[in-house]
């Protein structure tokens, strides 16, 4: 699908997606910043993924993994610094939570800094309920 925005395309066409953008953003993000290239190469081929276009520059992007049919998980969403200031991150997040693959599926994401933004598309804080796993190195 595809969806206006002033100038831009956001499309779930995951054939667009820049990858070497994606990479670059992600080295510096502090959520993604020791995830080797080759593991974020996998994470988009395995999952919904949304670039945001200026005509063919990707300045926005975001992935979603999901079931299918109860969960979905929203993350790696980000708009390269120059683009910032327009909206385009709350068009992103508007278009996927309200995609009808979606409208009736529980939605998650993790953040530092952007609770105000996620809140105004029905995402509640919730630390009573869950709980996260990091990666461990192999015992041998």
């Amino acid at each position: 699908m595809e969806y206006r925005y002033k100038d831009y395309v956001i499309s779930d066409d995951r054939g667009r997606i820049h990858i070497p953008t994606v990479l670059d953003f992600l080295a510096t993000s502090y959520w993604a910043n020791r995830r080797p290239a080759e593991k974020i190469e996998k994470s988009i081929e395995n999952s919904i993924c949304y670039g945001v276009y200026d005509r063919d520059k990707m300045i926005a992007f975001a992935r979603v993994i999901t079931d299918g049919a109860t969960m979905y998980y929203l993350c790696d969403i980000f708009v390269i610094e120059e683009y910032r200031g327009q909206g385009i991150s709350k068009r992103l997040v508007e278009v996927i939570t309200n995609a009808p693959e979606f409208e009736w599926m529980t939605g998650v994401l993790g953040t530092k800094d952007a609770h105000s933004l996620y809140e105004k598309y029905g995402f509640e804080s919730d630390k009573e309920r869950f709980m996260k796993r990091l990666p461990q190195a192999r015992k041998l």
